[in-house]
């Protein structure tokens, strides 16, 4: 069974930075893509970034873009979202997500494996 399991999460003032991790059991991830979804108290859960595991290819949405990089860690099997110049609407729960396949989705159907979330607080 494929588990994923995020850690990384806090509270940071306004313009710090987080690391989220995300490390997914159950099996190796070479051939996935993994995402990084958010939701906000009272909002939709929206797409923030995803990687192809075997290509390397990203993909962020405009609000976070410049601001955070996504990557992995082939050897820890192991998906990193690092988040710098952090505001205050970034506050969310923050979710991995991961695929079979190649190309990158931004919708939340794209996605079939996903973890249990990390809060994410941002003070201003």
């Amino acid at each position: 069974q494929v588990q994923l399991v995020e850690s990384g999460g806090g509270l940071v003032q306004a313009g710090g930075s987080l690391r989220l991790s995300c490390a997914p059991s159950g099996r190796t991830f070479s051939s996935y893509v993994m995402g990084w979804f958010r939701q906000a108290p009272g909002k939709e859960r929206e797409f923030v970034a995803a990687i192809s595991w075997s290509r390397g290819n990203t993909y962020y949405a405009d609000s976070v873009k410049g601001r955070f990089t996504i990557s992995r860690d082939n050897a820890k099997n192991t998906v990193y979202l690092q988040m710098n110049s952090l505001k205050p609407e970034d506050t969310a729960v923050y979710y991995c997500a991961a695929d079979p396949g190649e190309l990158i989705s931004i919708n939340r159907s794209g996605y079939r494996y996903w973890g249990q979330g990390t809060q994410v607080s941002v003070s201003s």
